[in-house]
């Protein structure tokens, strides 16, 4: 079969077989008696092994290896093909989510694009000051892409860099939605950044998150959920807040959203009334009723002052009973 006839069946170009011919990979095993080149079926065979490998990325050199040795062990090679087209990958999924978060930004022209493309380095920088930096430019100066921003909130780990990252993300206004999906993820360290940077937030959607945060099955983003929406006057958040108050984490953030609920008077004899119950809980330690009983200093209403007047003779519990007797002089004194 002549080289047009070969060129036309297989879809390898004339061109493109002379050149398999001049690296040494498939050569017409004849020739016609006027010199054009001639291919057999084995010849033909040959070159659709080469295109076949071909499509699976490997280089002419690599090829000419693999068919010409007759021992040739492709495993190690298809390992390495695999590693190469990983990391190809994640290079163009990277610049895909590059040029995503541009477009998003709305740039109105290659000024804009410039400047984006530098917070988005910024953002990525192993350097915490060029980070804080990015975050805390001035809002005029980039449209900062609200996806870019919410990756750098969750994954965050210098506590200055991270307030400012908080920051930066309210005032850009969105986000809230990626948030909240950060509160499923499978790292805790996640979750609360998460749970952090929505409390940060100051619209609408971001409580209602914080509310559905409050039946979330990890404690830590229940309480920063409740603490944020505790001191937003919303009064669900009174079981998590004693809850914490008990099992002593940030007992006393807890303790103040509680002294803000409080304000309303309903609400104050609730919390009294919750608090009072947790302190004659048979499950409840030592510490944690001495916590309570503090907890109670600043929740007006009869219920916390009949309290305080009986847990200042309790003579089961000294240090409640001193912490009772205390508090009650506060109050007097008022």
């Amino acid at each position: 079969m002549l080289i047009g006839e070969v060129a036309r069946r297989s879809g390898v170009s004339a061109r493109m077989l002379r050149h398999y011919e001049s690296l040494g990979l498939v050569r017409p095993s004849g020739r016609t008696g006027t010199g054009y080149r001639e291919y057999s079926g084995e010849d033909i065979r040959r070159i659709f092994h080469i295109e076949s490998l071909r499509t699976l990325g490997l280089s002419l050199r690599e090829i000419g290896r693999a068919l010409g040795d007759p021992g040739f062990q492709p495993s190690a090679l298809v390992a390495d093909l695999i590693r190469q087209t990983r990391e190809r990958i994640a290079v163009e999924t990277e610049l895909l989510t590059r040029l995503c978060r541009i477009d998003a930004a709305e740039p109105a022209g290659w000024e804009e694009v410039l400047h984006t493309v530098s917070f988005l380095q910024a953002l990525g920088s192993k350097n915490a000051d060029a980070r804080q930096r990015a975050a805390l430019a001035p809002v005029d100066s980039v449209h900062a892409p609200v996806e870019a921003l919410v990756e750098a909130v969750l994954s965050e780990t210098e506590p200055n860099v991270a307030g400012a990252l908080r920051w930066a993300l309210a005032r850009s206004g969105g986000g809230t939605a990626l948030l909240a999906e950060g509160l499923d993820s499978p790292v805790a360290a996640v979750r609360r950044r998460a749970v952090q940077a929505l409390a940060e937030m100051p619209d609408g959607e971001a409580s209602a998150r914080l509310r559905d945060a409050l039946a979330h099955p990890d404690a830590v983003v229940r309480g920063y959920a409740a603490l944020a929406l505790g001191t937003r006057g919303v009064a669900d958040t009174v079981p998590t807040l004693i809850d914490m108050i008990v099992e002593g984490r940030n007992d006393t953030d807890a303790a103040d959203a509680l002294s803000v609920l409080a304000a309303d008077i309903a609400t104050a004899e609730r919390i009294a009334t919750e608090v009072v119950g947790r302190l004659g809980h048979e499950d409840t330690g030592a510490p944690a009723r001495v916590r309570l009983t503090q907890a109670l200093a600043d929740i007006p209403g009869p219920t916390a002052s009949r309290a305080l007047v009986e847990l200042s003779h309790d003579d089961d519990d000294r240090a409640v009973a001193l912490t009772a007797a205390y508090l009650r002089q506060l109050r007097d004194g008022r």
